[in-house]
């Protein structure tokens, strides 16, 4: 006898892939769907292929996509019974996530109190280091208002040091000082920025790491008690802390070392008690890992994950959210070929101004091991109001050489008209020997660049 759907009906809180990506995993669950949408979004592909799709509001996010009393109402008119955030907007919102709750849905996501206390990257990187996560030298709490104590502090981490947000984001509230004379400004601007992004000044300081990979841990844990993860990807190719490509696994790292670490995620997340699928970030370097923040959500690059364990992530959130346990143990997660996925973005690939505008061809491509996650078509209209990500390609191959080549066909194959896109971005890149080679930092990127201006 077939089994029930976790769910009667869940509305899709998000817009464009990632909203396509959640409705084809409730429809594989056998789960019908709701779709809010924006009036800029009207056309969109979500909003055709959900069962039930209700405009929220003008195109503007804060109007719509963030309108939290519009997305529970329209939640209340389709009677639907669980709400899935995506990620951006309101995936790693307390106070979405407390309302959600509140007004009887099930959010499918961690608990409010845990997105609050992962949120707070001073209380994130307490909890981490009571859990025995390694983590950047710097502040033990916020960043004290008294000037002397400030450089200190620095003195005592030494230079150069990088100076964040608490509540920061997407690359916003970050600042890298060199030396002290540039410290107390850096502050003062910082704190500013902090303040008027993210309605809240709080700071902390970290040593900043000269050449570091950024590497991220995915997991998954259950009500029941059940955690594992699946290991880690790379996603040191980025530009103002924007991710551009990421892979899986992580090239050139020693594995006694990601094993370690991941079974250091596993009791660390038991012990905070987090429920569903996250990832924690971390900087590597010298052998070291660093642990800088953990995201409460599924993340762009989660289909990497997919493709070499086998396991759809989404599916599981799900899953998780409606109380069933985990149906497969660590030892049944085993790490299969080699993924990358580029990020397509509707820009100029060297300026990376926006390219907002109707699509005219649109021919993906296609082959084995090739994915496209796209909600993009002949036709339809990029608008200028939100991320210019229009999709991303997702290769496997059974190693790493191997699926750079494919993902080189893949990239090769595309087809977009209309528009301008950074595909002669990724393909110059993933030609660059030292990228080949796995040779990769955070900071490969924005140097490339300088390379080519020069």
């Amino acid at each position: 006898m077939a089994s029930l759907p976790p769910f009667h009906k869940v509305l899709i809180a998000n817009r464009g892939e990632i909203a396509l990506r959640v409705l084809r995993a409730c429809r594989e669950l056998g789960i019908a769907t709701v779709v809010v949408y924006s009036e800029a979004d009207r056309d969109s592909k979500p909003v055709r292929l959900a069962d039930e799709a209700v405009c929220i509001g003008p195109p503007p996010a804060a109007k719509s996509y963030l309108n939290i009393p519009a997305i529970i109402a329209a939640a209340e008119v389709t009677d639907a019974d669980a709400i899935h955030p995506g990620y951006g907007f309101l995936a790693e919102n307390q106070e979405f996530a407390e309302r959600v709750t509140a007004c009887g849905f099930t959010f499918i996501g961690p608990r409010a109190e845990t997105i609050a206390l992962m949120g707070d990257k001073i209380a994130a990187k307490r909890a981490m280091h009571q859990s025995g996560v390694p983590c950047v030298p710097g502040s033990d709490g916020p960043l004290p208002e008294d000037t002397d104590a400030i450089i200190a502090l620095a003195r005592s981490v030494g230079y150069p040091v990088i100076i964040k947000a608490a509540g920061g984001g997407g690359g916003r509230g970050i600042r890298v000082v060199h030396h002290e004379s540039a410290l107390l400004s850096a502050v003062a601007t910082t704190r500013e920025e902090a303040r008027a992004a993210f309605g809240d000044p709080t700071l902390y300081l970290e040593k900043y790491l000269q050449n570091p990979r950024h590497i991220e841990i995915q997991i998954l844990a259950d009500q029941h008690g059940n955690t594992v993860w699946l290991g880690e990807r790379d996603c040191s190719l980025q530009r103002r802390h924007q991710k551009v490509i990421e892979e899986a696994p992580a090239p050139g790292v020693p594995r006694a070392a990601i094993e370690q670490l991941g079974a250091t995620v596993v009791e660390a997340c038991r012990r905070i008690g987090y429920i569903g699928a996250g990832t924690l970030e971390f900087l590597y370097e010298d052998g070291n890992f660093y642990f800088i923040e953990m995201n409460t959500r599924i993340q762009v690059e989660h289909p990497v994950t997919e493709l070499i364990t086998g396991i759809d992530l989404v599916q599981a959130q799900i899953r998780i959210a409606a109380g069933e346990p985990l149906w497969f143990t660590q030892s049944d997660i085993l790490l299969k070929g080699h993924a990358i996925e580029c990020r397509i973005n509707a820009e100029d690939p060297w300026r990376f101004t926006p390219s907002p505008g109707r699509i005219d061809q649109w021919h993906p491509p296609g082959g084995p091991g090739v994915r496209v996650d796209s909600h993009a078509f002949a036709g339809y209209r990029v608008p200028p109001y939100y991320d210019s990500l229009i999709g991303k390609i997702i290769v496997h191959a059974p190693e790493r050489e191997a699926a750079l080549a494919r993902m080189n066909r893949a990239l090769e194959e595309l087809v977009v008209t209309g528009i301008t896109t950074n595909v002669p971005l990724h393909r110059d890149l993933l030609l660059d020997p030292r990228v080949r080679r796995g040779e990769l930092s955070i900071h490969f990127l924005e140097r490339w660049l300088d390379e080519r201006r020069r």
